[in-house]
């Protein structure tokens, strides 16, 4: 080879290799950086300062010169928050983070349908109105086998999820079974508003489902069922199965059934209390209320619950709640990233802790898988009951906490 070419040659090969290199340590610092940022925002926000008694600098130096991609920082981030031993401090990946966002923003585009396991079978468990599936004709109880020829057998809800939805207009092709009999749907998907309220008027009653607090326009919709329900003699809001969301919203939604007072108290990680209150409220709902919750109502739900309870404005009719009182924090993380951080725990109007205790109802009444699949709801029933004998109930008047 000629001179003049070999070092040409080897001139190009250095500066090849130079944008390889420098690629890498880009990348590599990259990633360190997502490490150390996860690391710090738990070492300066995470409400136990002592970090489940740890030395904290000991993660940074385990991991971080051993960080070289992405996936790597996912792994040291995943580590350090399982040695919190606390389940809701969660480090989220894009697409998870993206989930997340997906209830606050209230929209996602697919079908409009609710599904889950059931007795091993993904099933879909609600269709929600003025949406493609319901105008498809899908039904709640509908078993869903295939979505676009892939047979979903032994796929986790998520991952079923993930193939119903897709871009607005875009098709889907889905067979259900239903009643023994195999239905194929080609459905074009639209963009789902995610309606969180629901309302169902019978026997003068309203019954008022709250399915999450994560979405921002949860409380407006909560106002608007209260808007259509005023001529009812009694109100009952279901909290069943809601794992929560968002603070304000159970504040907010609190404040519409008490006239005053501390809806819930927020102590940080110096020990600091912070009470909520209800803004002065002469509109009030006063008629009955009775409010449903079971093994599923969590965070929020319980902060609604606890409130209601403790004021005596409420009756409480189910199953004993889950017990999470802890508040998180939403962080984002290079942008595409998520960190839901334990920063504080609440405690109810009279002071109560109900974490990993929950709140226990004031009629406790099961609900098993039979009355499911019976189609009947022995705490809704009894939920009726006791708004028709309201006036007869020691609840029936709003009274100061002791």
């Amino acid at each position: 080879m000629n001179k003049k070419y070999t070092v040409i040659f080897i001139i190009l090969t250095a500066m090849i290799f130079s944008i390889w290199t420098m690629q890498d340590i880009l990348f590599k610092s990259k990633a360190q950086r997502l490490f150390l940022t996860s690391w710090e925002e738990l070492r300066t926000e995470y409400y136990d300062k002592s970090l489940n008694h740890q030395d904290w600098d000991r993660w940074k130096n385990k991991y971080l010169n051993s960080i070289k991609t992405k996936e790597d920082a996912y792994v040291a981030i995943d580590s350090i928050i399982e040695s919190l031993d606390d389940p809701y401090t969660r480090f989220l990946r894009p697409e998870e983070f993206e989930e997340q966002n997906i209830g606050i923003n209230s929209k996602l585009y697919g079908i409009g349908v609710n599904i889950s396991e059931i007795a091993g079978k993904t099933t879909i468990v609600g269709v929600l109105d003025e949406t493609p599936a319901q105008k498809a004709g899908l039904k709640p109880g509908d078993i869903i086998t295939k979505v676009n020829n892939i047979d979903i057998k032994g796929y986790k809800i998520n991952d079923v999820a993930k193939l119903v939805r897709g871009p607005v207009n875009s098709k889907i092709k889905m067979m259900i079974l239903r009643d023994k009999k195999t239905i194929i749907y080609n459905i074009k998907r639209k963009e789902i508003k995610i309606k969180t309220v629901k309302l169902n008027i019978t026997e003068n009653i309203a019954h008022i489902t709250i399915s999450s607090f994560l979405s921002q326009d949860t409380p407006l919709e909560v106002q608007e069922a209260l808007i259509k329900s005023q001529k009812t003699k009694g109100i009952i809001l279901d909290l069943r199965g809601n794992t929560g969301g968002l603070l304000p919203n159970a504040v907010i939604i609190a404040n519409m059934f008490l006239s005053s007072g501390n809806i819930v108290s927020i102590v940080d990680r110096n020990g600091q209390s912070t009470a909520i209150e209800a803004e002065e409220n002469y509109d009030y709902i006063k008629k009955p209320l009775v409010v449903l919750i079971n093994e599923g109502s969590a965070s929020a739900s319980e902060i609604l619950s606890g409130a209601l309870k403790d004021y005596h404005r409420a009756i409480l009719v189910g199953e004993k709640s889950f017990g999470k009182g802890l508040v998180q924090k939403i962080e984002t993380i290079q942008n595409e990233n998520g960190l839901n951080i334990t920063i504080a725990k609440y405690l109810t109007p009279s002071g109560a802790d109900i974490n990993k205790k929950g709140i226990e109802p004031d009629y406790k009444v099961d609900y098993t898988k039979e009355d499911f699949l019976k189609h009947k709801d022995p705490q809704l029933d009894k939920a009726k009951q006791l708004i028709r004998d309201y006036d007869k109930l020691s609840f029936a008047d709003e009274k100061n906490i002791p």
